[in-house]
């Protein structure tokens, strides 16, 4: 895609346990547009409380001693892909945070072309350790080794890498592509003693987990075969492997074997730009993963977000037992456009994740830091939302707010039969968005409103009537109407919910920040993240509103909606 130039993202997160940094790499070099100019002063779609620099091309997050670092690919040259270093911020709570000195540049033989993505792993001893994808002379991609330079830095400012590099490479023995090796994942520890990871590949049009073991981290040994492959997926990136409990909230150390534990593994498609997932169970004795019966490996299948979001990596935090999940949030505006504005490339905010009790998905939800920025709290008191109604929620600064509501519908006699055919969420929410009304939905919240409704965009749910008379439950992030500006991607996004209507409620949850609305669906079981640029609806001309665009009334149990402080971002 032309105008999507993939972020360089760096998640390294340390605390305490096994951590990881993640970068993920582009392909795509605009020197033609590469400027030192500051940001212009007009800034409607800076965020309030997501993270982005103050200007030029971002992306990437980590904690070690107690403090989160954020290592973010930047481009100190303009808002597009190039130049890239790694900038480094730090903070507390995961919400505000504090930049310093940029922490490490291309140097060496291994990685002169470029230091592309990676990972971090905490060695016994509390001692970080870092694997990235270097591109050497011959631009192919292979692993280096960086470590602090002072272990007694709580703010590891300076990393010093391995002479040794590279420690993994392509060569004619192991027959690795050379332009599709990278993407290192956090180690883990085996039962044997010895150190695995796994790095993204490809092998013609199947996707890889190249697996390699090692007694010491200096010297690595490629298995004979792959961690997990599937065929017609293509280059897999930001591979990311990772157990969860079975029963309860808390997370799990990466290096966790024991009972009542399944494993996840993540990867996003070079091809598509989408990501995936699947649960399933991994043998230490045959070193290989196997999704559970029934997964889907595709971007049809499960994902963390269903909208705008890519490169996402975990950690475990073990000083809150949460497993944490970060994601980068590309731009929907052109490249021209991100140009003029002067920045690219957001973060979403961090979710913690576990596995849900039917322990077939994941769930997810905004780390509780977020709350501490909350303030002037808006209630509306449950009533009935008619069909065909829209009501304003006003004394909340709707450019910038966090929104929860929950819906309840008694009557499904009418419910719309579910085509067995309509198979893809998002294409049926493409064809049935906001304005086209049914009998159980759309309803849901008008965000980044004009007062007018020539502006917005939709979140919301449809209920459908299924063959086995069961109800199926859409959730859609409708963009058609997001913006005048007709030069911006307004990709609708959808996916089906695990949810019986019956029995649970309808909640949703957003965070909107300006430029972008991101939304949990029944306390997570859904996530949809939307960039929009509205021409009208900016700052304090965007207005909210609750709405039921469907023939049937359904009952709102309450809203609550919070003003949002800005955070310290820079």
């Amino acid at each position: 895609m032309a105008n999507f130039y993939l972020s360089l993202f760096l998640f390294f997160a340390l605390f305490l346990g096994h951590g990881f940094v993640e970068l993920q790499a582009s392909h795509h070099v605009y020197r033609n547009l590469q400027t030192s100019q500051s940001t212009s002063p007009n800034q409607p779609y800076r965020t309030g409380y997501h993270f982005q620099p103050p200007k030029n091309w971002i992306n990437g997050v980590m904690i070690y001693k107690g403090i989160y670092h954020l290592f973010y690919q930047y481009n100190p040259k303009g808002a597009v892909w190039g130049n890239i270093v790694w900038a480094h911020s730090t903070s507390k709570d995961l919400i505000n945070w504090i930049p310093h000195d940029p922490a490490i540049y291309p140097s060496q033989q291994s990685d002169i072309n470029g230091c592309w993505s990676g990972s971090a792993t905490i060695l016994p001893g509390e001692k970080p350790a870092i694997f990235y994808t270097g591109i050497d002379p011959h631009n192919r991609q292979v692993q280096n080794l960086a470590v602090p330079k002072n272990l007694s830095d709580p703010y590891l400012r300076e990393w010093v890498k391995s002479p040794k590099n590279p420690l993994m490479a392509p060569d004619a023995m192991n027959q690795i592509n050379t332009s599709s090796f990278r993407d290192p994942t956090t180690a883990w520890l085996g039962p044997d003693k010895r150190w695995r990871l796994i790095i993204g590949s490809k092998i013609n049009r199947k996707g890889l987990a190249i697996l390699y073991r090692s007694k010491d981290f200096l010297h690595w040994i490629k298995a004979k075969h792959p961690l997990h492959s599937v065929k017609g997926t293509g280059m897999w990136e930001c591979p990311d492997f990772f157990p969860v409990s079975t029963y309860g909230l808390n997370g799990l150390d990466t290096s966790e074997m024991g009972p009542n534990t399944k494993h996840v593994l993540k990867v996003s498609l070079d091809d598509t730009k989408h990501e995936y997932y699947t649960v399933g169970t991994y043998s230490t004795a045959k070193d290989r993963y196997v999704p559970d019966e029934g997964s889907v490996e595709s971007d049809s299948g499960l994902r963390f977000d269903y909208g705008k979001y890519y490169a996402s990596k975990t950690f475990f935090d073990s000083a809150k037992n949460r497993r944490v999940l970060w994601g980068w949030v590309n731009e929907s505006s052109s490249v021209n456009d991100d140009v003029k504005k002067g920045w690219a490339g957001i973060q979403a905010i961090p979710r913690k994740l576990w596995l849900d009790k039917s322990g077939k998905h994941l769930v997810q939800w905004p780390v509780v830091e977020i709350e501490k920025l909350r303030v002037n709290q808006v209630q509306v008191p449950s009533k009935l939302l008619k069909g065909g109604s829209v009501i304003e929620v006003t004394g909340v600064t709707a450019a910038q707010a966090d929104v929860e509501i929950s819906f309840d519908v008694s009557d499904f006699k009418k419910a719309e039969k579910l085509d067995p055919g309509w198979t893809n969420p998002q294409l049926i929410c493409s064809q049935k968005g906001a304005s086209v009304k049914g009998a159980l939905g759309p309803f849901g919240l008008l965000a980044l409103a004009s007062k007018d409704l020539k502006e917005y965009t939709a979140v919301f749910f449809r209920i459908f009537k299924g063959e086995d008379k069961k109800f199926v439950v859409l959730m859609c992030s409708d963009q058609s109407r997001s913006s005048l500006n007709s030069d911006n991607d307004k990709t609708t996004y959808g996916a089906f919910l695990n949810v019986d209507p019956i029995y649970e409620k309808l909640s949703l949850r957003s965070l909107i920040d300006h430029s972008i609305v991101e939304s949990f669906g029944v306390g997570g079981k859904a996530c949809i993240t939307a960039r929009v640029y509205p021409t009208l609806a900016i700052d304090d001309y965007a207005h909210l509103y609750a709405f039921n665009n469907g023939t049937e009334n359904v009952k709102f149990n309450g809203l609550s909606a919070w003003s949002m402080k800005k955070a310290q971002l820079f």
